[in-house]
């Protein structure tokens, strides 16, 4: 389970550090790897944290088919995603410690992680 999880946030990091505007970045990183994630399977000393991240990702009601995600995404600031995308790397940052504390293996890289292709806009 927590290796899983490792491999999750990794993904999602791995999402905010690459192109895109920094809102689009936030919600596919979380939506795609970290939104089905259950909170008791987190462990201890991160579940808070965590929480209060799925708490601000998902505080807005949504609207027109809108998911709750991408609802409050939309109402963030931009210095407010950039929080929540540091909370993020903070957790996976912490995830590491507590997997390596633990005696977990970590995998120093992904080979599954999907990287989309950036569009290029035509500007003729």
């Amino acid at each position: 389970e927590m290796s899983n999880h490792v491999k999750k946030f990794y993904t999602a990091v791995s999402v905010l550090a690459g192109h895109g505007h920094i809102k689009q970045r936030l919600i596919k990183a979380f939506e795609d790897n970290l939104a089905h994630i259950e909170d008791d399977t987190m462990p201890s000393a991160l579940r808070e944290s965590f929480l209060d991240l799925n708490h601000l990702m998902n505080q807005v009601e949504p609207l027109n088919g809108e998911g709750p995600i991408c609802a409050s995404v939309r109402k963030m600031s931009i210095d407010e995603a950039d929080q929540c995308a540091q909370r993020i790397l903070d957790l996976y940052s912490d995830m590491v410690r507590v997997s390596l504390d633990a005696g977990q293996p970590i995998p120093l890289k992904v080979e599954d992680r999907q990287v989309a292709t950036p569009v290029l806009v035509n500007t003729n």
